[in-house]
């Protein structure tokens, strides 16, 4: 079976909910309307699923003028691109990452309090140049948008299908928010991937992606059925130094196009880059 895409993802916003696509563009900084927005408290510190993770309940859509949010119970609400003559101009934080960045103003900002319950409001990253890749993991000149630390994210269809048959329920896809989902390989071989061309796009394997307890949640309901699935599974078998792991982060090395169905060619490989510790515990 030849390895193809099976899917494709965009999250306009960080950490709400996002939707598939059949095409995206991919530039040096990720898919092009991929996590450019995010939700922000007053102190502009970025808030995720992890601490709420009723955000899962808002769908996200970008547009050609902006983006349209929408969650049961409050209706739609359109958000235009910030003008960036005349929107607030703030400093926001993404982990250790402080980032200029637009408010997109306070109709957006009253919307996602009525939905969410607390005081916060909605950014947009404008300079997709003003936040660069972990300089251990990227080279001179590779950026991010507002992900948690790399453009892109890769997960495998046979790795999900080898974790469901050891869960006590099956999970879906969704739970760990990829970009792009493979089809066609054996379970965990994208740990030995480093180099891959995807259509017209050539990217570079960064590292796994360790996973947290958005995991847990979701991705419709914003519930967490199981707090310790599918985290206490995967830390049997896929727990090391960096975290458990499921995924890769990749960076764009030459942007272009990606379809569903495309073509997935692996130019380089190497040894595996998940090295599980030597311990039947279940990660904390």
């Amino acid at each position: 079976m030849p390895l193809t895409v099976q899917e494709l993802h965009i999250h306009p916003v960080k950490a709400l909910r996002g939707y598939p696509q059949d095409t995206v563009s991919v530039a040096s900084w990720g898919i092009e309307t991929d996590r450019r927005w995010m939700v922000v408290r007053p102190d502009g510190h970025f808030l995720t699923q992890r601490e709420l993770p009723l955000m899962a309940r808002i769908a996200a859509q970008a547009t050609a003028g902006g983006l349209l949010l929408s969650t049961e119970g409050l209706g739609v609400c359109q958000v235009p691109f910030p003008d960036a003559g005349t929107a607030l101009h703030r400093e926001v934080t993404v982990w250790r990452d402080t980032v200029p960045a637009l408010d997109a103003g306070p109709a957006a900002a009253a919307w996602l309090a009525a939905a969410l319950g607390e005081a916060c409001s909605l950014v947009y990253l404008a300079d997709t140049a003003a936040r660069p890749v972990a300089s251990q993991y990227g080279q001179a000149g590779d950026h991010v948008a507002f992900s948690d630390g790399f453009p892109v994210l890769l997960a495998s269809s046979a790795s999900l299908d080898a974790l469901n048959t050891a869960l006590p329920e099956p999970i879906t896809m969704n739970r760990f928010r990829p970009n792009i989902v493979v089809d066609g390989s054996t379970p965990w071989a994208e740990d030995r991937w480093r180099r891959i061309r995807i259509g017209t796009v050539v990217l570079r394997v960064a590292k796994p992606c360790s996973r947290c307890i958005v995991t847990t949640v979701d991705q419709h309901s914003g519930e967490r059925p199981d707090k310790s699935e599918p985290l206490k599974t995967l830390g049997r078998t896929r727990r090391t130094v960096g975290g458990v792991m499921f995924g890769q982060n990749l960076i764009p090395d030459q942007p272009g196009r990606i379809a569903v169905g495309d073509r997935v060619e692996i130019l380089e490989t190497g040894e595996s880059t998940v090295i599980p510790l030597s311990t039947t515990e279940p990660p904390p």
